[in-house]
């Protein structure tokens, strides 16, 4: 090639680079991301405001907008307003972001209060532009609607929408939100109509101290709650809060954040969250569950709470709280706690079952686990039904069918995953032993046969997401030991050894498999399982009157449910009730 041709042809190839660069830098805006805080004042409720804005910093957002009303004001003492605008400068020096302000009836209620605004923040109104997006910030801090602002203001306000008409977004903020009782109720509004002409993108306002939000005529309107002064929350359930703003080259989005929701990074650090898990397992539990008798009525009507400060230099002090519902009575329902570092106390409460098992009373304290933080630690009171596993005569021949007369006392009383009446078909577990193995086995009740969903044939398969029963068994009450064994319509297998981890929770091993025979069958309007487990194969002997931990279920698929033994079904021993050896 020669050397002009080759010069001609590299200069179109940076001339289509720079083409093309330039038009991407034109299509795609950078995005932006600023946070608008609510009203300060109006009640102010003192610390709020200064947590709202040490969350914002955390956030680090481009840039930081104000709805109003950040001083207290209604008042003619300029000393007195020059001394809130001095706290409240020193409130958001915090912010290491630009911050831009809408002025709000607290700030502005007279001419000398206008006079000490300017001296501090600046006109009341006014606009700018970043990345192409225009920003403009109007005072309706002394007038009711629309019609009062003043010609001046509507002038310059309809003169700088119309030089800016170009820009990808516009938003107006102002404090009062006149569009709620105008636009929104059907009626003309002047800025409203001023808007609609300009389309402008959003607006946002305070003033009312409640969030609530509308879209009219293509314009997003939204009305900021409280950042600090006195509030209800309202139905959104929004107390104190801020809100963000995402913008990039096709669209924005709006999401209010509550205060108390953005953390720093280092809130708590991995040492302290294993000492809460310690605080969880070891500092705070009941001494033994309460038994329940055939019928569900408790047999002990008292029961102890063990309580033991682990912290080495911090003193718990706190108040142990019931939450009864509507079924129980516990007496006393408020007990104050006070524990130097090391002790421990027991703590004896009175217990009274007046209706339904479920829900369980609950008991919480806020425990310290570091100087200056707590953590609540709820628990619920734990119960523990019997199931009774007969001797048999003659061992049952597993068949899958349920005929013999070691077949002849089903626990049948079970829950929903909720604690609730079940809502699956009725199931019958039974229980029955020799001297070498224990036995299972379970009816279940099915209206549409054909819709049993077995298809796993794998030992081992996912076949809890199937039609199923399933049973967690420890044979030792005192050994974390836990045996989780599944049974499909088709007598397919899943099971696997559960035991303590290091963490403090259960963690299970699917390799572990037992050696066990199980048969099923299915009938017109059932399917049942019988299966044969030696007592080898969980690492255990049988002698009359022992008791393990046990609990067990039937999962449905055709109604998306289970019936449960006891509630919750988990890994965790403690939740099990007891089988009974006869």
């Amino acid at each position: 090639m020669k050397k002009g041709v080759f010069v001609i042809c590299l200069g179109l190839l940076f001339a289509i680079m720079i083409y093309f660069n330039s038009a991407v830098a034109t299509e795609i805006a950078p995005s932006l991301r600023f946070i608008i805080i609510g009203d300060r004042t109006g009640g102010n409720v003192p610390d709020i405001y200064e947590e709202i804005v040490a969350e914002v910093e955390r956030l680090k957002p481009d840039f930081v907008m104000t709805v109003g009303d950040m001083i207290e004001g209604y008042t003619a003492d300029t000393v007195r307003l020059n001394n809130q605008w001095d706290e409240y400068k020193s409130i958001i020096s915090k912010l290491s972001m630009p911050i831009y302000y809408t002025p709000g009836n607290h700030d502005i209620t007279t001419d000398a209060a206008l006079g000490t605004y300017k001296k501090h923040i600046g006109e009341p109104y006014y606009s700018f532009d970043i990345n192409n997006i225009h920003f403009v910030i109007i005072d309706n801090s002394r007038w009711n609607k629309s019609d009062e602002l003043p010609k001046e203001q509507i002038d310059w306000l309809i003169n700088d929408l119309k030089n800016n008409q170009n820009a990808k977004f516009t938003f107006v903020f102002h404090h009062k939100p006149f569009w709620f009782e105008s636009t929104a109720a059907g009626k003309s509004d002047t800025l409203h109509s001023i808007f609609k002409t300009y389309g402008i993108s959003a607006i946002f306002n305070g003033h009312y101290h409640e969030y609530f939000s509308g879209k009219y005529d293509g314009i997003t309107y939204t009305c900021l709650g409280s950042s600090g002064g006195s509030c209800d929350p309202g139905p959104t359930g929004l107390h104190y809060h801020f809100t963000l703003v995402t913008v990039d080259d096709k669209q924005f989005s709006i999401a209010p954040i509550k205060i108390g929701s953005v953390l720093p990074w280092d809130e708590i650090s991995a040492n302290e969250m294993k000492y809460v898990y310690d605080i969880k397992s070891k500092g705070f539990d009941f001494e033994n569950p309460l038994e329940l008798d055939q019928k569900l009525d408790l047999i002990d009507k008292t029961f102890n709470v063990k309580l033991h400060n682990l912290n080495k230099d911090i003193k718990l002090e706190d108040t142990l709280r019931w939450e009864t519902f509507g079924g129980w009575k516990v007496t006393p329902e408020i007990l104050p706690i006070s524990l130097n570092s090391g002790d421990s106390t027991e703590a004896k409460f009175a217990i009274e079952k007046l209706g339904a098992l479920y829900p369980k009373p609950q008991i919480s304290i806020n425990y310290p686990y570091k100087s200056g933080k707590k953590t609540k630690i709820s628990k619920e009171i734990i119960t523990s039904r019997k199931a009774f596993c007969s001797l048999a005569k003659k061992s049952p021949i597993i068949d899958g069918i349920i005929n013999e007369p070691m077949w002849s006392s089903p626990d049948f009383i079970l829950f929903s995953p909720e604690g609730e009446n079940i809502i699956t078909d009725s199931v019958f577990f039974y229980f029955t032993h020799d001297n070498n193995n224990l036995y299972l086995a379970a009816y279940c009740k099915e209206q549409k046969v054909d819709s049993i969903m077995a298809v796993q044939t794998e030992r081992d398969a996912p076949i809890y997401g199937e039609d199923c029963v399933g049973f967690f068994i420890q044979p030792d009450i005192d050994t974390d030991i836990v045996y989780q064994i599944y049974f499909n319509p088709l007598g397919v297998s899943f099971d696997q050894k559960i035991t303590r981890a290091e963490s403090g929770g259960m963690s299970g091993d699917p390799k572990w498999n037992g050696n066990y025979e199980v048969k099923t069958t299915r009938g017109k309007d059932f399917w049942s399982v019988e299966a044969q487990i030696p007592f080898s194969e969980l690492s255990t002997k049988i002698e009359s009157g022992r008791s393990w931990g046990l609990n067990f279920r039937r999962k449905q698929f055709r109604l998306a449910s289970s019936a449960n033994w006891q509630v919750p079904i988990d890994y965790e021993p403690s939740s099990f009730g007891r089988l009974i050896f006869q």
